[in-house]
C-alpha cells in the first residue's frame, strides 16, 4: 500500500472541488473571528455582546434562543450535517472504501484525537474547578481553517497531501461529534429523543425514494433537530444523522450526480460561506485586556493545555499514528514525498476552531470566565499552528516548485509534453 498516494481521477476531481469551497470558507471564517475580536475589543463591546444575548423564535417551542445558541446548535447542524454527507460518502463510493486507503487517515484522526487529550489532562487535569472537562478541547482539527492556510502556502504540494488533511478532518468531525453526544450530554430527556426517531425515519424515507424536494424534506429535518435539542443531546449530532440516512451510490464516471453529491453541492456553500462564518463572528468575540489580561489568560492551566494539545499533542498524535501504520503494514510514502511533508501537516492539524470553540461552551458553558480563557487558547493555539506550519511547509513548497520548474525543463529539453498543461 502507498501512503499518499494517487487516487482514483474522478475522486480528485470532486475533492478539488470540496477544497475551492472549503478554502472559500476558511477565508471568510478568519473575517468573522477578525471582526469578533476587533468589535469585543473596541469601545462597543457592550453592543456586540448584546447582538451575542438577542433572543429569536417560538418560546411556545422552547426555542427562544439567543443569536450565539442559534449559530452553535442551529447553523452547526447544517455543518455536521455536511460532514456526515462526506464521510459517508468517501467510506461507501470514495477512494476510502478501500480499507488500505482508509486506515491511513482514520488512524491519524484517532492519534490525533486520544495525543492531544491526554496532554491536555496532564497539563489541566488537576487544575480544579472541573478543568478536566475540557479534555476533547483541543481534540479537533478545523477543516476550512486549515485548508486555507494550506491554500495560500502549499500551492505547489502534492494533492494527496490536501486529499489526507480533508479526510483526516471529516473524521476528525465524526469523532468530535462522538464526544460530544456522549461526554457532554449534561441531561436527557428520553420522550423528546424517542419522538425523533419518527421524523427521522420519514426522511429517510423519502431519501431513499430519491426525493430531492427541500420543501418536503427540511420539515422533517427540523424536527428532528428540534426534538434532539430539547432532548439534551446536542443539536448538532442530528445533522450528522441526517447526512448518514442519504443513500450513497457507487456510480460510473458517465453517470450523474446521485443523491448525496446533489445534496452536499447545495449545502457545502451554505456550510462554508454562512454557517462557519457566523458561527465563528458570534463564538470567537472575546476581550481580551491587553497584553496583561492576555497573560491571565494564558497562564491558566486549562489555556495551557489546549495550547499544548494543539500544537504539540495534535502533531506527536497524526504524526506518530501515521508512521506507525507504514512502520508494521507494508504501506511506503508514496514516491516523491517525505516524512518532513507528513511533519508539517501534522502541525497544520493543529488548527482547532470551530469545534474546539464549540466544545469549550459546552464543557465550561457560554459566558463563563474559564470559557472566555478558553477562546483566546483556542484561538493562540490554533494560530500557533497555522504559522509553524507555515514554516515547514512553505519551505516544502519552495522545493517542490524547483522539482516542477526542472521537470518542466527536462521534458521541453526532451520534447516531451508538459503533464502539468495537459
Amino acid at each position: 500500500m502507498t501512503l499518499f498516494g494517487r487516487g482514483s481521477w474522478a475522486e480528485a476531481r470532486r475533492i478539488a472541488d470540496v477544497l475551492r469551497k472549503e478554502t472559500i470558507g476558511g477565508v471568510l471564517l478568519l473575517a468573522g473571528a477578525v471582526l469578533a475580536l476587533v468589535w469585543a475589543n473596541s469601545p462597543w463591546a457592550d453592543s456586540y455582546e448584546s447582538l451575542r444575548q438577542l433572543r429569536v423564535g417560538p418560546a411556545a417551542l422552547h426555542l427562544d434562543l439567543t443569536l450565539s445558541a442559534w449559530a452553535s446548535d442551529g447553523l452547526l447542524a447544517i455543518f455536521f450535517f455536511v460532514a456526515g454527507l462526506e464521510l459517508k460518502r468517501e467510506f461507501v463510493a470514495g477512494d476510502l472504501r478501500d480499507p488500505r486507503r482508509a486506515a491511513v487517515p482514520v488512524a491519524a484522526a484517532l492519534g490525533g484525537v486520544a495525543v492531544p487529550a491526554l496532554a491536555y489532562l496532564l497539563v489541566a487535569g488537576g487544575a480544579g474547578g472541573g478543568a478536566a472537562r475540557g479534555w476533547a478541547i483541543p481534540t479537533a482539527t478545523d477543516i476550512a481553517f486549515a485548508l486555507a492556510v494550506l491554500a495560500v502556502i502549499g500551492r505547489n504540494l502534492p494533492p494527496a497531501l490536501r486529499t489526507f488533511l480533508l479526510t483526516l478532518a471529516v473524521v476528525d468531525d465524526l469523532v468530535a461529534i462522538g464526544i460530544i453526544a456522549l461526554f457532554y450530554t449534561q441531561s436527557l430527556a428520553l420522550a423528546p429523543l424517542l419522538a425523533a426517531v419518527v421524523p427521522l425515519a420519514v426522511f429517510t424515507v423519502l431519501v431513499q425514494r430519491r426525493v430531492r424536494s427541500w420543501w418536503l424534506l427540511l420539515p422533517f429535518a427540523f424536527a428532528v433537530w428540534a426534538l434532539f435539542h430539547a432532548s439534551g443531546v446536542h443539536a448538532t449530532v442530528a445533522g450528522v444523522l441526517l447526512g448518514f440516512a442519504v443513500p450513497v451510490i457507487r456510480r460510473s464516471p458517465g453517470d450523474g450526480p446521485g443523491l448525496a453529491e446533489h445534496f452536499e453541492h447545495r449545502w457545502r456553500p451554505l456550510s462554508a460561506g454562512v454557517a462557519v462564518p457566523v458561527f465563528a463572528f458570534f463564538s470567537a468575540g472575546v476581550a481580551v485586556g491587553g497584553v496583561s489580561g492576555l497573560a491571565d489568560s494564558l497562564t491558566d492551566r486549562v489555556s495551557l493545555g489546549i495550547v499544548l494539545g494543539l500544537l504539540v499533542g495534535k502533531t506527536a498524535g497524526v504524526f506518530t499514528a501515521t508512521y506507525l501504520v507504514a512502520r508494521f503494514t507494508r504501506a511506503h510514502l508514496d514516491e516523491g514525498l517525505a516524512w518532513i511533508d507528513v511533519f508539517g501537516l501534522a502541525i497544520l492539524a493543529g488548527i482547532g476552531f470551530t469545534v474546539s470553540l464549540l466544545i469549550g461552551e459546552l464543557a465550561f458553558g457560554e459566558g463563563s470566565a474559564r470559557n472566555d480563557h478558553v477562546k483566546v487558547a483556542v484561538l493562540t493555539g490554533s494560530l500557533v499552528s497555522a504559522l509553524v506550519a507555515s514554516v515547514v511547509l512553505r519551505m516544502r513548497d519552495r522545493a517542490y516548485r524547483r522539482i516542477r520548474a526542472q521537470e518542466t525543463v527536462d521534458a521541453d529539453r526532451d520534447g516531451i509534453p508538459d503533464v502539468y498543461q495537459t
